[in-house]
């Protein structure tokens, strides 16, 4: 019995721990070498500056947030986890209203798999959400220049459009920062991509964490398609989260408009 008990305290903890590494990839939104292996061209081709790549991005996130009135959509969350002491995976449909400035209510359609899973994690993401789109942390962890320290890495053109690759740093360790690239539309000075770690490590039981975002144009805003986190842990397990964005409708659009294409770039919701 105690081995038991031993053996579901652990679990637990370890649960906890990778939803925290989760909670970090809600705020996402978010080298001077040249990057040729990955079709990332030298800074020195790039027509902006990273300054200036900067703060046309900020202005346009500024200018995006004060136009998005809301948005309804639905999420799909699975969450797989293979390690100490066995296997597990959860599903959960959430469906998401968000109201200008900072209200969001989640609604969840169905779930199945681990209870462990939905309710140590993903049912705690939702919560983790919340309090990230609080006004006070939404000052802290937006992607702006007081917040992270910017590099420009690259300039990338490909058939889908121009983008400028910059790295980034955090000023501090929040808990809902990180530290990796970013890929900004060069027409649109809106995060489209992110790739990324947790600014800090939230637990022992945490060996690495990597995040990868992907964001998609809806409407006049740019929103969340798609949230990749693997999280390796100490014990030599794995858990694998994905999100999938979909049936966005903005506020003030026409039922339908949306709806076929794939949160704002102020990339924070």
């Amino acid at each position: 019995m105690n081995s038991l008990l031993g053996t579901t305290r652990k679990l637990k903890t370890l649960l906890l721990a990778i939803a925290m590494v989760a909670a970090a990839r809600v705020a996402v939104g978010a080298a001077a070498t040249a990057e040729t292996s990955d079709g990332t061209a030298s800074p020195s081709t790039a027509p902006l500056s990273g300054d200036q790549v900067v703060q046309r991005m900020m202005q346009k996130n500024a200018e995006r947030a004060a136009a998005l009135r809301g948005f309804e959509g639905t999420r799909s969350y699975r969450l797989e986890y293979k390690g100490f002491p066995g296997n597990r995976e959860a599903s959960m449909v959430v469906k998401i209203i968000y109201q200008a400035p900072d209200h969001k209510d989640f609604t969840v359609v169905s779930q199945s798999g681990s209870k462990l899973l939905l309710d140590r994690v993903l049912k705690r993401l939702l919560d983790s959400e919340r309090e990230a789109t609080n006004q006070e942390n939404l000052a802290r962890t937006a992607l702006t220049t007081e917040n992270y320290g910017f590099i420009l890495a690259g300039y990338e053109s490909t058939g889908a459009g121009s983008a400028y690759v910059l790295r980034v740093e955090p000023k501090t360790k929040n808990k809902f920062l990180y530290v990796g690239k970013i890929w900004v539309d060069a027409k649109d000075f809106a995060v489209t991509r992110v790739e990324a770690e947790p600014a800090r490590n939230p637990s022992f039981w945490i060996k690495k964490s990597e995040i990868r975002h992907v964001y998609k144009k809806v409407g006049d805003f740019w929103l969340p398609q798609q949230n990749y986190t693997v999280t390796a842990v100490r014990l030599g397990g794995r858990a694998i989260l994905t999100i999938d964005y979909q049936e966005y409708r903005i506020a003030g659009e026409q039922p339908g408009a949306q709806a076929t294409q794939g949160e704002s770039s102020a990339n924070s919701h």
